[in-house]
């Protein structure tokens, strides 16, 4: 949005809560250029939104229900009955994590319950950690905690792994990761951080996981709620579908951080990604 208002464009944000999405509840990013110390995501949307103001964005506080993208004038319907129209429409409304909904994992999320490996793997370094889920992304994930973990458990709930067998052989050939199979995470504990994840195992056995983290990787939710596949194209995820330049199957309208369809979700994407959307949006301004 910065780079919209830069350009200056006439940009409107529409934000149904606090500005920041998912990296408003990161607790520390240390993966972002410019901060070799690493920051909050609180500071970091406090900074981007700053720099955003300064160039003259301005921010509606509402929630889009639902889109009108059939004209060239797309028009975008509010919860408080407010009607916005635009010329070109970015659709950047973020994904969600699946979440297990056991005890513990909201109130330890951030304090040793995370949904992102890439993101926090460092603050693990020679810690035991649980990682939840068996598919592509669990075991990639599994992997990758290996470099910085002692050890890494996997719990899945079937008997064999979703995952390609590319990665299951290198999972399987790695000796800091072990297994617990046909077992379901029923609660996580601890007091200011995580110190245990309970299991039980389908045969009706139940173990506590010695853990200081627990890694979360059950799939990801897209907040797509007002898009419908009528009006314009999404995958069988339901994320929306773009070309290379964040343009989506209806012209004039863009898309992108997590709600795009993609593999790889990370706040530095997201901004790269924003600032071909707001490109594109401005080529496509210049068209009619």
């Amino acid at each position: 949005m910065e780079t919209c208002s830069r350009s200056k464009l006439k940009t409107v944000l529409i934000e149904k809560g606090a500005v920041g999405g998912q990296v408003l509840i990161t607790s520390w990013i240390d993966n972002y250029p410019g901060f070799p110390d690493g920051l909050a995501g609180y500071d970091l949307i406090d900074k981007m939104a700053a720099q955003a103001k300064r160039f003259g964005l301005e921010t509606i506080t509402d929630t889009v229900t639902a889109l009108d993208l059939h004209r060239p004038v797309k028009k975008l319907i509010c919860e408080s009955g407010r009607e916005i129209t635009t010329q070109a429409l970015i659709i950047s409304t973020g994904a969600r994590p699946n979440k297990l909904g056991i005890p513990g994992e909201d109130e330890l999320t951030g304090k040793g319950v995370s949904y992102c490996a890439t993101c926090d793997a460092p603050f693990y370094q020679n810690m035991h950690v649980a990682v939840i889920g068996g598919g592509n992304t669990a075991i990639q994930d599994a992997i990758h905690l290996t470099r910085f973990a002692s050890r890494v458990t996997v719990v899945h709930r079937r008997d064999k792994l979703r995952a390609t067998q590319i990665y299951q052989d290198e999972a399987f050939a790695n000796e800091k990761i072990d297994f617990v199979w046909n077992a379901n995470a029923i609660k996580i504990t601890g007091e200011k951080a995580v110190s245990g994840l309970h299991v039980k195992k389908l045969s009706g056995e139940e173990l506590t996981l010695a853990v200081q983290g627990v890694f979360v990787f059950i799939g990801t939710i897209p907040n797509n709620e007002m898009l419908s596949a009528e009006q314009i194209q999404i995958d069988d995820r339901g994320f929306v579908v773009t070309d290379q330049e964040m343009r989506t199957s209806v012209p004039g309208v863009m898309a992108a951080g997590d709600i795009r369809s993609k593999e790889v979700r990370q706040v530095i994407t997201a901004a790269g990604e924003g600032a071909m959307a707001e490109q594109a949006a401005e080529k496509y301004l210049g068209t009619i």
